[in-house]
């Protein structure tokens, strides 16, 4: 998305202080963080030639690769000064480096007949599939019971929707602040790879318009891939629910993800789940 590469830089560089880089800090800075010529400086290029890529016009030079794009050495020496994470250095690879926009329009997700036999068979544990964007491809009795997806307009059917625009959707996570923050970089990271995917440009413009909480994360640039973790859902009729979750990459379709919820045997929410399920079975 435009901007993308230039607003990442200067989020990144204003949480370091310079005494973190062992640089002297001299009187009242108007800007927190490094300066852009201290980055520079730090990495190795020059002033310009970092002006103009976090502007976003080119860096020019010899740094270029043959397809036109900003060196991986040079990218690595800026991820070494601003002390990126491993998540975030492969982003910043990303949007300087965007996927070439294939002009065509994504077509719709579908799960294969043996993942969707593969969810139905996890009769204890809620699992469901997200596509791009976090779309809501598939999911079992268990998981339906659990977050309603069966009730969603299809087309309406993704997480990111739900948690901040449906009604219910904060209720629904008592730690809705860090579960906000996580969905959000999430979703910052798999547009970064996807820059035509219509859906997903979609998708950020209607929550940039209609969820001040959203915008204001969105602005952050936090990158995050929340491949496993642990959520509480407070459920309307079974209670608190604390569930332990891993991810899965479906090997023949890259862009789904399988998101299994993992409660400890024995807990009070594998027996609340159990109640679910009974519930689920008879209704």
């Amino acid at each position: 998305m435009d901007g993308d590469l230039g607003d990442f830089l200067r989020s990144r560089r204003a949480r370091i202080q310079p005494e973190e880089v062992g640089l002297a800090s001299h009187g009242r800075r108007r800007v927190p963080g490094l300066r852009r010529e201290e980055v520079a400086q730090l990495a190795g290029v020059s002033v310009d030639y970092y002006i103009r890529l976090e502007q976003g016009r080119g860096p020019g030079g010899t740094s270029r690769t043959k397809s036109g794009g900003v060196s991986d050495a040079v990218l690595d020496a800026i991820a070494r000064v601003l002390r990126l994470d491993e998540t975030e250095h492969a982003y910043l690879h990303t949007v300087a480096r965007p996927p070439k926009k294939t002009g065509r329009r994504r077509a719709a997700s579908r799960v294969r007949p043996g993942v969707q036999l593969l969810l139905d068979t996890m009769d204890r544990a809620p699992a469901f599939v997200l596509g791009p964007g976090m779309d809501v491809l598939a999911w079992n009795a268990l998981a339906d019971a659990v977050s309603g997806f069966s009730r969603m307009p299809p087309a309406r059917r993704n997480i990111a929707r739900q948690l901040f625009l449906e009604p219910g959707g904060r209720e629904l996570y008592p730690d809705f602040a860090a579960i906000a923050a996580q969905t959000v970089a999430h979703l910052r990271l798999s547009a970064s790879t996807r820059p035509d995917d219509a859906g997903v440009r979609d998708l950020v413009g209607e929550l940039s318009l209609k969820s001040e909480d959203f915008r204001r994360l969105w602005a952050d640039h936090q990158v995050k891939a929340c491949m496993y973790g642990v959520k509480r859902i407070q459920h309307p009729a079974a209670g608190l629910l604390t569930l332990p979750y891993e991810s899965l990459t479906l090997p023949e379709s890259p862009d789904q993800t399988m998101v299994i919820y993992t409660p400890e045997p024995g807990s009070e929410t594998a027996e609340r789940l159990a109640l679910l399920g009974s519930w689920a079975t008879a209704h």
